[in-house]
């Protein structure tokens, strides 16, 4: 048996390789759930862990660096990212137009949820990354260097980018998930798209893509040591995924009331399965992304597919 230790986020979808329900075959896991901010710093600066979750901006960024790692198709994070634009209600922002010549925050600016804002806004709405003035509360995790046109400006110590969207010191704020001020329902805050479902369903009936925010990585000299390695895994996170769908079957024991209406809807949208495991049905989606990060100027040049998953996982 091959020990391995594997940092990654807490999702229904995981469970059970966190709880041992689902054990990789030839592989003694040990799963670390931790948050996936942490568990991107460490890996990137430190190839701390065996394998780990791993942000889509960033491992094309550490590629290019010449960070050791592979990765298989395993995609723990996607989201829709038109319902995480906030707004200062008094910005006087009603469409993406208005974010022109704003101030908007975002928390690094690396941050696959900002790459896939950014590719959006310009693909879809013609503001390009160029056009705004950022503001970023963190350090980057990794160096990205200069962009060519773009001006990114760290805030103070002892600020947050969401107490100044409050007082209006930024006019706008790309957030991976929901601040405190809209948790909260701020008067003085307002999302840009309000009607948010209806648009990320036609963006999503428009282009078809789905944008993945993580998948899960190795390090190269432990993958290369044990190449069967990426398929074990790969099969139990299939395995944990379909464990969780199935008990999505027992509308008993979840707390939404209309837990199956929404879930009818995404069958309706999506069919049986949001998340495949797979290069074929994500190719899209993957080839996007990695189009924004050269756009945008996070990476000089394209990679292949193929340049970043194990091989016997490609097809698999």
């Amino acid at each position: 048996m091959l020990r391995f230790t594997l940092a990654g986020g807490h999702y229904d979808r995981t469970q059970a390789l966190i709880d041992g329900g689902v054990k990789p075959s030839g592989v003694e896991l040990t799963y670390l759930p931790m948050r996936p901010p942490e568990i991107f710093r460490r890996m990137l600066r430190y190839l701390e862990f065996d394998g780990s979750e791993m942000s889509m901006s960033s491992l094309l960024i550490g590629r290019e660096q010449g960070i050791p790692l592979v990765a298989i198709p395993v995609f723990p994070s996607r989201k829709f990212r038109h319902s995480y634009i906030f707004c200062n209600v008094d910005a006087g922002i009603r469409e993406p137009q208005d974010l022109i010549g704003k101030r908007v925050g975002a928390r690094e600016y690396q941050l696959t949820a900002n790459l896939w804002i950014r590719g959006i806004l310009k693909h879809e709405y013609d503001v390009e990354a160029k056009d705004i003035r950022w503001f970023t509360e963190w350090e980057e995790r990794i160096p990205v260097g200069t962009i060519e046109g773009v001006t990114v400006k760290r805030i103070p110590e002892g600020k947050t980018l969401d107490g100044m969207l409050i007082n209006g010191e930024i006019d706008a704020l790309i957030w991976p998930n929901i601040p405190n001020s809209v948790r909260r329902r701020s008067a003085k805050v307002r999302r840009l798209f309000e009607d948010y479902p209806r648009v990320e369903a036609e963006y999503y009936k428009k282009t078809g893509l789905f944008p993945i925010m993580h998948t899960v990585v190795l390090k190269r000299d432990v993958y290369e040591r044990n190449p069967w390695l990426a398929v074990s895994l790969l099969e139990a996170y299939r395995e944990a995924k379909e464990r969780c769908f199935r008990q999505m079957d027992d509308p008993s024991v979840h707390s939404l009331v209309w837990f199956e209406a929404c879930k009818e809807e995404q069958h309706r949208v999506f069919g049986s399965d949001p998340y495949p495991y797979n290069i074929r049905e994500n190719r899209k989606v993957l080839e996007t992304i990695i189009q924004y990060s050269v756009e945008q100027g996070l990476t000089k040049s394209p990679f292949s597919i193929e340049d970043l998953f194990a091989k016997n996982t490609l097809d698999a």
